[in-house]
């Protein structure tokens, strides 16, 4: 969820942590570690930082045979209950099969028939050349994949399929972890109902769910939600054990808690303990529990969760191959913050609709006011008081990343390497599957960022 976090090799690092200590005591701790592991949603990893990780070849899900025989041999077995799905190499599967490890929502496609893409397919991008940021060699396209861990990926330019590769377990048939990728997809919701005046944005919190009185959020605003520049006494550091973030977690955990467990069940309980820190609208500061806080404005709204009302109000209508779905706690409820999984080419439809003014599949699906409104942007000055240093001039609006390109393209962003990128422009969408060993997007923001735009250039000759 997090955009400054790193995960944990647990089987390197913990036996290095651990060695020195009787061999009684270890499987004592390494079971209180995986207590701790079992409670984390799968967009949480520890930030601790590793040393090296096994290229994209070596770490190749398929290669390795996880999860594969009847039954799996214990050494290609992951599961939920115990956090061996989240361990790099193991969690390349995993984000293409969190449906076999968790309680899911569905959101359907609807009973329509699919929308074909048009393909126009390209053989010229793969040595397509640039130069990574800080770096003094240049990479090709296809370099570009192995480099930051690619599962899949899709180019559309002019409306046309003109690129789609996949590695690992993911195929066009399969469905991927979106990460925080479906913060915009859920900012998208809410920036709708804000533009047919179903929310308004100018109205507290508390006005829509009166629970939240007594938190942080009870005097923000929606669009300070929106927008998150709201002021909250909520750490995102994985390497502080205390950390809010970890709270957040155990409450969303779909799993049963334990009988000494005090704290809250769910994601509405959780949201409920936020406190106040700062003054709201000042600074932006990404926090994942705005978007479940819009995730419950919307449900109170609409009477739908985000799962249903996306289905109803755009996956749809986007002439989709495939259901997507939603990761849920105890008690249901989608996780808004982190939670979607689709299939990369309806992925693709999505960002190609936004590029579209909203419109897609011969018909207006999302107003053209609120791509207008994000095109524009958000504070730049509250946005740059985050430090990004490989993001200076961008900002953010509505749960989407606006960069400072002339022609307005924005993106959707999510740890490990998802993507949604949209260049109104250069015409262009490009949607990325990944498994990178790090979540933190500078980790592949170097090669990211100059890929896609030397791409932008490229399709626009």
């Amino acid at each position: 969820c997090a955009v400054n976090i790193q995960p944990w090799p647990l089987t390197s690092r913990m036996e290095s942590i651990l060695m020195p200590l009787p061999d009684t005591t270890y499987p004592k701790i390494a079971k209180s570690a995986a207590a701790l592991l079992m409670s984390i949603l799968p967009c949480l990893a520890f930030a601790v930082t590793p040393t090296t990780f096994p290229d994209a070849a070596a770490s190749d899900p398929a290669k390795l045979g996880w999860m594969v025989g009847s039954p799996p041999p214990p050494e290609r077995t992951v599961r939920f209950a115990d956090g061996s799905y989240f361990q790099f190499p193991a969690m390349r599967w995993s984000v293409s099969n969190f449906r076999q490890l968790m309680p899911t929502v569905n959101v359907s496609r609807g009973l329509g028939e699919p929308v074909a893409l048009e393909s126009a397919l390209r053989q010229d991008i793969d040595a397509l050349s640039f130069t990574p940021l800080g770096a003094q060699q240049s990479m090709t396209w296809e370099q570009s994949l192995a480099a930051t861990y690619t599962d899949g990926i899709v180019v559309l330019h002019r409306g046309k399929l003109v690129y789609e590769r996949y590695f690992g377990v993911l195929g066009p048939q399969g469905q991927h972890a979106a990460m925080s990728v479906t913060k915009s997809v859920v900012g998208t919701l809410g920036a709708t109902l804000v533009a047919e005046g179903q929310i308004d944005d100018n109205k507290r919190v508390v006005e829509y769910v009166p629970e939240l009185a007594g938190s942080a959020f009870g005097n923000a605003t929606v669009r300070q939600v929106l927008d998150m520049t709201t002021g909250l006494k909520f750490s995102e550091d994985y390497a502080d054990p205390k950390a809010d973030v970890w709270a957040h977690g155990r409450a969303g955990s779909p799993l049963p808690f334990a009988k000494d467990y005090t704290g809250p069940r769910s994601y509405f309980e959780y949201l409920q303990t936020v406190q106040p820190q700062g003054e709201h609208g000042t600074a932006f500061a990404y926090k994942t529990v705005n978007t479940d806080v819009l995730g419950w404005i919307i449900a109170r709204a609409t009477g739908r969760n985000v799962a249903q009302l996306l289905s109803e109000r755009i996956w749809s209508r986007l002439g989709a191959e495939q259901d997507g779905y939603f990761t849920v706690d105890s008690i249901g409820t989608p996780f808004a913050g982190g939670g979607l999984n689709t299939g990369l080419r309806d992925l693709a439809r999505f960002g190609e609709m936004l590029r579209n003014d909203g419109r897609f599949n011969g018909q207006q699906i999302v107003p053209k006011a609120v791509i207008d409104d994000i095109r524009r942007g958000g504070d730049k000055q509250a946005f740059a008081k985050a430090g990004y240093d490989l993001l200076k001039g961008w900002s953010y609006r509505s749960m989407w990343w606006v960069t400072d390109k002339e022609g307005g393209a924005f993106m959707a962003r999510g740890v490990y390497g998802q993507r949604i990128y949209v260049d109104p422009e250069a015409e262009l969408v490009i949607v990325r599957y990944a498994s990178h060993p790090v979540a933190a997007n500078a980790a592949n923001d170097p090669v990211t960022l100059p890929a896609f735009e030397a791409l932008a250039r490229h399709l626009s000759r």
